[in-house]
């Protein structure tokens, strides 16, 4: 049985492009993801940008999100491309991917 607070959880999925690797983008965005509460994991890609799946609250999400469009200082964010799924509770913990 679901509870109010159950239809908050939510899973992000998000690519971010631009200048994010070899800035400490992935560093950062655990650290920002684990002060949040949230769990999931973060990656580069072979094209450049980088990958994150990260559940949690959607409050905490939406913050998550609003960092990722900025970054770390060295990062130059160009676009975010995000959809919101439906949590899984697979994850025990933020991750970084190797």
């Amino acid at each position: 049985m679901s509870t109010p607070a159950s239809h908050d959880f939510l899973r992000l999925h998000a690519i971010v492009e631009g200048i994010v690797q070899g800035v400490n983008f992935r560093q950062s965005a655990a650290h920002q993801a684990r002060a949040l509460g949230l769990t999931g994991w973060i990656m580069n890609r072979i094209d450049g940008s980088v990958e994150t799946i990260a559940e949690g609250p959607r409050n905490a999400l939406e913050a998550y999100l609003d960092w990722l469009r900025r970054g770390p200082p060295a990062a130059v964010v160009r676009g975010v491309n995000a959809r919101w799924e439906t949590a899984t509770g697979e994850f025990d913990r933020f991750r970084i991917e190797y």
